[in-house]
């Protein structure tokens, strides 16, 4: 098989599905039971053109399915794609490289629909998770008061989006300004690799508060991490650390951390 048709079999495999929408999570965990393809480079590069950093696969620009050049003015951004591609093994796993597909499911998905997804992005506005707090053990709740209060309080400064919080499992809902200001802010951003990045965050965490205070430097994303499992851990705490809820936590880790740098990157 000639170099571009196995380079474009293999972007297939990391790019959205027609009809499979624009969630950039639900691209980024697509299942990808199929054969896995064989390495096809030797090197893994950067190649610096017309003031971009260039993935080259020995020697090759490399694109997206559908021909988007993988090119970032964000020097760091590139490296951290071009070292994801030079420790592929001898097979190409898609599930082990989060951030070309959600670069890819950003250049050939979301670009196109930005307004849809910073809908579903503000939407959580209406659900976070930092505005339901347990009714129960006290030292939980006094927990979560702790240490999600300072978020609810940074998120009426920043954005004046005042929110009402629940006990339990009842639904409350949120004034209509509060979801407007948030709604307001997403849309203000024109980059479809970071409104992908921040809406893999929102959706891994919960909360569209966690989210952001990550892409603005609020958190890191480990202490947003912590924050988003702070009410599992208390539980594992309790009555003992649940092995296959941790590694299902770790793989989605991975996928926090590749959307927090494409988040924090500065295109």
């Amino acid at each position: 098989m000639r170099w571009r048709e196995m380079s474009e079999d293999l972007f297939e495999n990391l790019a959205p599905k027609p009809g499979e929408g624009v969630d950039p999570v639900e691209l980024a965990r697509r299942d990808l039971k199929k054969h896995l393809p064989r390495r096809f480079w030797k090197e893994a590069a950067l190649v610096e053109r017309d003031g971009l950093h260039h993935l080259g696969l020995d020697g090759r620009p490399a694109f997206t399915p559908a021909r988007k050049p993988l090119a970032f003015s964000d020097r760091a951004l590139a490296e951290a794609l071009r070292a994801e591609w030079g420790s592929v093994g001898d097979f190409v796993d898609p599930a082990q490289m989060p951030l070309t597909r959600m670069v890819n499911s950003a250049l050939d998905g979301v670009a196109n629909e930005m307004d849809a997804v910073a809908d579903e992005v503000a939407k959580y506005a209406g659900s976070d998770l930092l505005c339901y707090r347990a009714d129960g053990p006290e030292r939980l709740s006094a927990l979560q008061t702790a240490q999600w209060d300072p978020l609810i309080e940074w998120a009426r400064e920043t954005f004046g989006a005042r929110f009402n919080l629940a006990e339990g499992v009842m639904f409350v809902d949120q004034p209509e300004e509060t979801k407007a200001r948030l709604r307001a802010h997403v849309g203000e951003e024109r980059s479809a690799v970071k409104l992908a990045a921040l809406h893999v965050m929102t959706t891994l965490t919960g909360s569209v508060l966690l989210a952001l205070a990550v892409q603005q430097g609020r958190l890191t994303p480990e202490e947003a991490w912590a924050l988003a499992h702070l009410d599992e851990d208390f539980q594992m705490e309790v009555w003992g650390q649940d092995d296959e809820a941790l590694a299902r936590r770790a793989a989605r880790w991975r996928e926090m951390q590749a959307a927090a740098m494409l988040a924090r990157g500065s295109d």
